[in-house]
């Protein structure tokens, strides 16, 4: 079940990201799994994603490459704005360490 839940994750945010249909505030399911719950952060967080799509090279396999490579597909639409975490004070001796420069 938590990967089907994984798969209307991915296919909300992919619809989100690319304003299918005016779907921006699309309701995006994380809690109806453990496993999208825990990935919630990394997945429509504001840092970087990678995700891996194996295959097979067998003939037998070709309905199942198929789907794979249509969930990667989903998956490839999905769009991040991966945003540096600073602490203030951080962030303002960067800024004062920039003016002394």
């Amino acid at each position: 079940q938590s990967l089907f839940v994984l798969r209307r994750v991915i296919t909300a945010l992919s619809k989100r990201s690319t304003g299918q249909a005016g779907e921006t505030r699309l309701h995006v399911p994380y809690r109806e799994s453990k496993l999208t719950s825990l990935l919630q952060h990394a997945i429509g967080g504001n840092g970087f994603l990678l995700m891996l799509a194996c295959l097979s090279p067998a003939d037998k396999h070709f309905e199942e490459n198929l789907s794979t490579l249509q969930y990667a597909s989903q998956a490839a639409d999905i769009k991040n704005e991966p945003t540096l975490n600073l602490d203030p004070k951080d962030r303002l001796i960067q800024d004062l360490q920039a003016k002394l420069a």
